[in-house]
């Protein structure tokens, strides 16, 4: 049994959004009772607690699109590298970097990851994975590393002929025989999806062996427009754009996640929006490769189920809800946009994409949810309530300023300390992995 109180407690449950001293109780991997401090101590009195000293105590973030194969890029200069568009940023980077990783580089990527997932109080990660240089097993390793470190996670594999027809297959084989086994795990803290890099590097042959070798339970996660050259790929190949593309191929559907969807039109808004479809924003990525700015508002005014991840570009989500609160307002030069739809993805829409796959209640704190609680170091210098914690989390936290982070009910860091891995030992093996990786890449 555990209760994490003394604290501002903001619960996202519109039943009782706010307590100014608050607890909450978790037996086992959910919570118990919310409450006020004292009056859960005394129904608890048994429990380990942990004092929140004055803090905020609010639900796990969720990242709804992570890339965990780029762990070890950070700070790798590939010689020759120079691009001159999204295509360039692709294969001279990202593809050169996933056709060197080995299975133990793909393990300690997810070590290094989930790590820092934890560190900024993320508990759930929606992964799209790709290690051309060894496909097999590769989700597997990353679950494995998820359940050593207690974190929740949702992995597919990146389907892609950019390697061949083999490796193409052998995509197919390794997402089919994770989600079986996903599907019969149950902790509830693993799933699987079949996962697709983007239509442009998809053949018609590849797109039907994916949807013969696909459980009806779950469904597709691929990027979609995330670059102009994906649409100009599709009208030119195919006479049509994207969306009906993936309508074609019966890819839309409650189940699936399209990234991005930049270069979308409003006819694809209504395809999306008809077969229920998810869709996930990752405005930092899309900034930095210079790829452009989605629809993202309209996507939300519509009612489309939209999400925010960050594309590997960082594990604290705090940086993605600025970084898209800054982008849609520049973008559209309106002051008003974004207030309240970027924390709508977040906190709302991030937990209904999770929970299309994971059965426990997530994103919230209230009796029957996961005991999915951290604890922030913040003391405003005004007000803090119901009215205007989005407004507090915006400009004055930041992930770091996460000091505990708990999961499924079990205590990932304490005081900042994590709990659940050596992490010196951890971060020596990721520098001696991510070394070898650099070698083989540039020689």
């Amino acid at each position: 049994m555990l209760v994490i109180g003394n604290g501002k407690l903001f619960t996202r449950n519109d039943e009782m959004p706010f307590v100014e001293n608050g607890a909450v109780a978790i037996e086992g991997t959910k919570i118990a009772a919310v409450g006020e401090t004292e009056a859960i101590k005394k129904q608890y009195g048994d429990a380990e607690f942990i004092d929140a000293k004055g803090g905020v105590i609010m639900p796990a973030f969720i990242n709804t699109h992570e890339h965990i194969y780029s762990a070890m890029a950070r700070g790798l200069s590939i010689k020759g590298y120079n691009p001159k568009g999204f295509l360039d940023i692709l294969d001279g980077q990202w593809w050169t970097i996933d056709r060197h990783l080995t299975l133990e580089q793909t393990k300690y990527s997810a070590v290094e990851t989930l790590i820092s997932c934890i560190r900024n109080g993320v508990t759930t990660v929606f992964d799209h994975h790709a290690s051309f240089g060894q496909i097999g097993g590769s989700l597997f390793t990353i679950a494995d590393v998820a359940k050593e470190l207690g974190v929740r996670a949702c992995l597919c594999y990146e389907i892609s002929d950019r390697d061949g027809m083999d490796k193409a297959r052998e995509s197919v084989m390794e997402n089919a025989e994770f989600i079986r086994y996903a599907l019969k795990d149950d902790t509830d803290m693993i799933a699987g999806m079949m996962g697709m890099h983007a239509q442009f590097t998809i053949s018609d042959a590849t797109m039907e062996l994916a949807a013969a070798n696909k459980p009806d339970e779950v469904g597709y996660h691929i990027h979609v427009a995330e670059g102009i050259e994906d649409l100009h790929d599709c009208l030119k190949k195919y006479g049509k754009r994207i969306v009906d593309r993936l309508m074609d191929f019966n890819i839309l559907g409650e189940k699936t996640l399209l990234g991005h969807c930049i270069y979308i039109n409003p006819h694809e808004m209504d395809l999306i929006k008809d077969t229920n479809t998810m869709v996930v924003h990752n405005p930092e990525s899309n900034m930095g490769n210079a790829c452009g700015c989605p629809p993202t508002m309209e996507l939300v005014h519509r009612g489309i189920l939209t999400g925010l991840g960050t594309d590997g570009y960082t594990h604290d989500m705090i940086e993605s809800y600025k970084v898209a609160n800054v982008l849609h307002k520049h973008h559209l030069c309106d002051a008003n946009a974004a207030w309240g739809e970027v924390p709508k993805m977040l906190f709302e829409n991030n937990a209904a994409i999770a929970n299309r796959y994971f059965k426990t209640p997530l994103g919230v704190l209230k009796e029957g949810a996961a005991g999915d609680v951290i604890v922030v170091d913040y003391n405003p210098p005004t007000q803090l309530d119901a009215s205007n914690i989005n407004g507090h989390i915006l400009f004055g936290m930041t992930g770091r300023d996460v000091v505990t982070t708990v999961a499924n009910g079990r205590v990932l860091m304490k005081d900042r300390e994590i709990k659940v891995i050596d992490v010196e030992e951890a971060m020596a093996k990721c520098r001696e992995e991510s070394a070898k990786l650099w070698h083989s890449i540039n020689g």
